[in-house]
């Protein structure tokens, strides 16, 4: 069986329109953190924070309103349904609100790593709220987009730390907010160039 390396180009592509409000979402909340807290300073019932201090309203609408813009940004180049726009970033926004919610439950503190949820936590969330558009998301698609993210993740995680934004793990500095998602930040400005260059190509 012969393998379309075209057809796998054009799902990774398809793969990176449809997750790129996700990730502009999921990465500017650093941007107007502060504020009140989404927990109310709150425990659950298990006596530890429902989210912590690092989920603020403000950064919540934030980075819904970013990724909303962005969305509808797509939705004219691709002719994506309007409600893609709003889905897509909320998705992605309360997807990353349970993943800090898994990550207190399990004692690991804001700003701690938990791998693999701290990767695709947004993006499980996107594709989730991305169901009811129907055909807009396939199987194939999801999967692609699960598979892309870490390596992703890993690689603008190395550019973060060669731009000196980010310090190794290990070496003592201040602890950054969890919300401070540097590796998103630079996959929003990666996406951000490679839209313009597919929209420039059709």
């Amino acid at each position: 069986m012969t393998v379309d390396h075209m057809d796998i180009a054009q799902l990774i592509v398809d793969a990176l329109k449809f997750i790129f409000p996700a990730y502009c979402a999921n990465a500017t909340p650093v941007l107007a953190g502060g504020g009140t807290r989404m927990d109310f300073g709150k425990n659950f019932f298990d006596g530890k924070r429902v989210f912590g201090n690092n989920k603020t309203f403000r950064g919540f609408f934030f980075g819904l309103a970013i990724g909303v813009l962005v969305g509808l940004m797509e939705t004219v180049a691709f002719h994506f349904s309007v409600l893609f726009a709003f889905l897509i970033p909320l998705g992605a926004l309360l997807g990353d609100l349970a993943g800090a919610f898994l990550k207190r439950r399990v004692g690991i503190e804001p700003g701690g790593l938990l791998p693999i949820v701290d990767q695709v936590d947004f993006v499980i969330g996107a594709i989730v709220f991305a169901i009811p558009l129907g055909s807009i998301v396939s199987w194939p698609l999801a999967v692609t987009v699960l598979l892309i993210t870490p390596p992703i993740h890993l690689l603008t995680n190395f550019l973060a730390y060669k731009m000196k934004l980010k310090k190794p793990l290990g070496k003592k500095t201040t602890q950054l907010p969890t919300s401070m998602n540097f590796s998103s930040e630079f996959s929003c400005l990666l996406f951000s160039l490679l839209n313009r260059w597919v929209i420039f190509a059709r």
